[in-house]
């Protein structure tokens, strides 16, 4: 019988979902998700964040895995090298980074490959105009989709932390029925009328822009529930469907609507599942000026694809029809067009009170997600205690100025909590 340790250091095969996202990954694009956590200033270095994560590192050992395997069957094996120094670096600047040079340091970061002699993750901690720091957390999706992400950071970072090893937590039965019902109407939702053309489609190059905004999480919640009886969910796809609307009239001087996905997390408490996710597709009604009227529509479209479980039979359509080969085909061949959906706007929830790191307070947190071939636009909300933190990421050749539609989503945010009387 093998040893705990051998049975330990054997390969991970990566899972049909890792794969198809490392397969991903091209010249122009890298296949990165990313987290923006700042700090309050307290003069907490990369030496300390450096010895906190040492001494958890043990929590997450897929952090020390580095992509092994055959071609036709990678795997992440042990990393025989592995430093934390070639992972937790301390940048230097001529001056400290204001807002402008935070996003302009995290989009060239951020379309710079990790290499893939080691694990395929990097964490720089760099120097604010505000006296306090940032930490740029690289992660290539392979590796952790968002809600993996979060894990990662509640084991290696956030205080309060408990040994997994003394406390834990009982995996649930996944309630996944993946409903073949509904099939028909569900194909007409998602498939049946062809789009017209993206304004985001195009061919990408190899830079990335970043936009930055922080929304009221509270009393957008609220605004959404009081005027609609709509999620905060709901409300993120509505004020990003207004941004959207005024970011086109100025750059295209015209308005259409487009679709939008919207990946829903099918991680369960307790699984250990680096990207377990599916999606559905709903048309953003940009015509709509009105914040209310838009969020009602919007609403509608949700409640109609959670009742009918969207997702799920998506899900199913690729996982549970294995002898399908011609649907599973035409399904991904679809999924991976700009007429099925124009740009992804996803969100991963956060802490649900404040955080701190080594007792300095954390006071941001936004995550990036990378866009795809012929997708030149992505939206990511993270929620952080109070907060809804949103992060852009697009080719700044085909979506020039991308922090404009970002700070239109902070006035149609201030819109909708007015409209509450």
């Amino acid at each position: 019988m093998p040893s705990e340790q051998a049975v330990a250091d054997e390969p991970i095969a990566l899972s049909v979902e890792d794969r198809a996202i490392l397969d991903l990954e091209c010249a122009t694009v890298v296949g990165h998700t990313c987290k923006v956590i700042q700090l309050a200033p307290d003069g907490l270095g990369v030496s300390e964040i450096r010895a906190l994560v040492a001494s958890r590192i043990f929590a997450t050992p897929l952090l020390t895995r580095r992509l092994g395997g055959r071609p036709d069957a990678p795997a992440w094996v042990v990393d025989p090298d592995f430093d934390l120094e070639r992972h937790i670096v301390g940048v230097d600047f001529d001056s400290p980074l204001d807002a402008h040079g935070l996003r302009r340091y995290v989009g060239a970061q951020f379309a710079t490959h990790l290499p893939r002699d080691r694990p395929l993750w990097q964490m720089d901690v760099v120097p604010l105009a505000t006296g306090a720091s940032a930490l740029i957390w690289r992660l290539h999706h392979a590796l952790a989709d968002g809600t993996t992400v979060m894990r990662f950071a509640r084991a290696l970072l956030w205080d309060g932390w408990q040994d997994p090893t003394k406390v834990s937590v009982p995996a649930q039965r996944v309630d996944d029925p993946r409903r073949r019902w509904h099939l028909a109407s569900f194909c007409q939702r998602e498939f049946a009328r062809s789009q017209g053309h993206s304004p985001f489609d195009g061919s990408l190059g190899t830079e990335r822009a970043i936009g930055m905004a922080t929304l009221p999480l509270v009393e957008v919640k609220h605004a959404a529930r009081e005027v609609a009886g709509a999620t905060i969910n709901d409300a993120l796809l509505s004020i990003v469907a207004g941004a959207i609307r005024h970011y086109l009239e100025t750059h295209h001087g015209s308005v259409t609507d487009i679709r939008v996905r919207v990946p829903v997390s099918l991680h369960h408490e307790g699984d250990t599942t680096a990207n377990r996710d599916s999606f559905f597709s709903l048309r953003l009604p940009l015509h709509i000026a009105d914040p209310v009227e838009r969020l009602h529509v919007v609403h509608a479209a949700t409640m109609l694809r959670k009742r009918d479980h969207d997702a799920e039979l998506e899900d199913a359509l690729l996982h549970e029809f294995p002898d399908a080969f011609q649907l599973r085909r035409f399904v991904e061949r679809l999924n991976a067009s700009p007429r099925r959906f124009a740009v992804s706007v996803s969100n991963v929830p956060g802490p649900r009170r404040a955080v701190s790191i080594a007792g300095v307070p954390v006071t941001g947190m936004l995550g990036i997600a990378e866009i795809g071939l012929r997708h030149a636009l992505r939206i990511a909300a993270t929620s952080l205690h109070d907060t809804l933190n949103l992060g852009f990421c697009a080719d700044p050749f085909l979506v020039p100025q991308v922090q404009t539609m970002a700070a239109a989503t902070e006035l149609e945010a201030a819109a909708l909590i007015a409209a509450v009387v």
